[in-house]
């Protein structure tokens, strides 16, 4: 397996959006990504793609931002959208960055299993090094915790096992590697939309005031049918790397 990043190989760029149907349909929905994924260009040296006999078996993105800002004392509680604000403001002002961000790893769904997720966080740490940030954080999203919504974040972060590694898969392998876990980011990603565009998004008919359950999804959607609209706010958990 090869890792390049799109600055070295910037012709693979159409070829990685082919690994965006991993994702449930309707986390393409948050409005925040667009800050990022459209501008792109300007990240290159932070997006990696791993090949596999020339085909494309995986994509890392992070970004670089600064804490160097009055009311940056802590990392944002808004996660990932926060730490993408963060970025984006920082890149258009061109304000120096102290920090990195890790906000997305996919693997191609048939390579599930295979490692690669944890190749690919290692070679994010080393390319993050290599531009010059001494650590890398990271709002993880848990990748078991849609098999129960119902639970606080709080309470599925907490359980580890007998070793003292995380219970969560991939929370495990941040874990393995070195990161430590920092706290809950309870509002990390929000996603609003019409009743309708909800039912198009999830295939799902909404006809009832309250929380819903939604395939993918790590926490209920809150839904009103009188007001036509649904949000979903998603908690993901800070992780650090530190070397």
């Amino acid at each position: 397996m090869e890792i390049v990043t799109l600055a070295e190989r910037p012709d693979l760029e159409d070829a990685i959006w082919d690994l965006t149907t991993v994702w449930p349909r309707f986390m393409l929905e948050d409005p925040i990504a667009n800050l990022y994924y459209g501008n792109l260009n300007a990240w290159f040296e932070h997006s990696l793609v791993a090949l596999i006999d020339g085909t494309v078996a995986a994509r890392a993105f992070s970004a670089a931002f600064s804490m160097d800002v009055p009311g940056r004392e802590a990392l944002p509680v808004d996660g990932w959208d926060g730490v993408v604000r963060w970025a984006h403001m920082d890149h258009l002002t061109e304000r120096t960055a102290t920090n990195a961000s890790a906000l997305e790893i996919v693997v191609a769904q048939d390579l599930h299993g295979t490692g690669i997720a944890t190749r690919m966080v290692e070679a994010m740490i080393r390319n993050v090094d290599r531009l010059g940030f001494r650590e890398l954080v990271a709002p993880v999203r848990p990748s078991l915790k849609h098999l129960e919504p119902r639970t606080p974040m709080r309470d599925y972060v907490a359980r580890v096992r007998p070793d003292g590694l995380p219970e969560d898969p991939w929370m495990r392998i941040h874990a393995r590697l070195g990161a430590e876990t920092l706290s809950v980011c309870p509002t990390s990603m929000t996603i609003r939309g019409t009743i309708d565009e909800w039912a198009q998004w999830t295939g799902t008919a909404f006809e009832r005031n309250g929380d819903a359950d939604v395939a993918g999804a790590l926490v209920p959607v809150h839904v009103d049918v009188d007001q036509d609209h649904a949000v979903y706010v998603e908690p993901n958990v800070w992780m650090r790397h530190r070397w």
